[in-house]
């Protein structure tokens, strides 16, 4: 009878361990991380990006529902500055395919500049704007570099999380000067885009892998108290 208590207690133990880790994340996960991610196809390859939610939680809350509608996709960057920026065009005006008008809605919406203490360093997201620091839309920079003169002064939401061979590529490109902006001579095309979770398909592959395993001990715990009762 204990043993069945037991094992029990000890499924319980384990399944409520696994849901608390899939609702918070794994430990020593980075705080400021966020476990959605995006990923930009491009004519060059992929890059992923990461979000710090609880650093600008409105400006990553406009990108995710830019990403969601494909307002990015058929975009380019119009700027590629080797150490410095790669930059994203504003989807009103960038892409090739005409936005529709749910598109063109939430692209023309501004969002108020979430200035905040994290560095501008290679692989960091920044949202472009205009002088007026509240004037953010779609257009964004990935850092190639470490930028301090930017500090505090564009609001940081996320930073790359895979692609890093995908950006040296572009910073390969041949480029031409046009004013203050190094450009590409060729167009970088961000074919499509799209959304995902990794805190849920992580713990859907946990979740699975667990219920094969108590299965596999409730079984043999059985045969241990049937065993038992036979021999008492």
């Amino acid at each position: 009878m204990w043993r069945g208590k037991g094992l029990s207690i000890w499924v319980t133990y384990i399944w409520v361990l696994c849901s608390v880790s899939c609702r918070f994340g794994a430990f020593g996960q980075d705080p400021e991380l966020g476990s959605a991610r995006v990923v930009f196809q491009t004519s060059h390859g992929d890059i992923e990006f990461g979000f710090f939610p609880n650093v600008a939680p409105q400006t990553v809350e406009h990108i995710y529902k830019l990403v969601r509608l494909g307002c990015y996709n058929t975009n380019h960057f119009f700027r590629v500055d080797k150490g410095f920026v790669a930059q994203v065009a504003d989807v009103v005006g960038g892409r090739t395919a005409p936005l529709n008008e749910e598109q063109r809605q939430e692209a023309e919406k501004t969002i108020v500049g979430e200035f905040s203490s994290v560095k501008h360093a290679r692989g960091i997201l920044s949202m472009g704007r205009y002088s007026d620091p509240n004037s953010a839309q779609s257009s964004f920079s990935i850092l190639l570099g470490d930028a301090p003169h930017l500090d505090g002064q564009y609001a940081i939401f996320g930073k790359v999380t895979k692609g890093d061979e995908t950006l040296r590529k572009l910073e390969q490109l041949p480029t031409r000067q046009e004013g203050i902006f190094v450009m590409p001579t060729e167009r970088i095309t961000i074919l499509s885009s799209y959304y995902y979770d990794t805190k849920m398909e992580t713990c859907e592959q946990e979740k699975s892998m667990l219920k094969r395993r108590l299965a596999a001990s409730a079984v043999e715990i059985e045969r241990q108290v049937v065993g038992d009762t036979l021999q008492g």
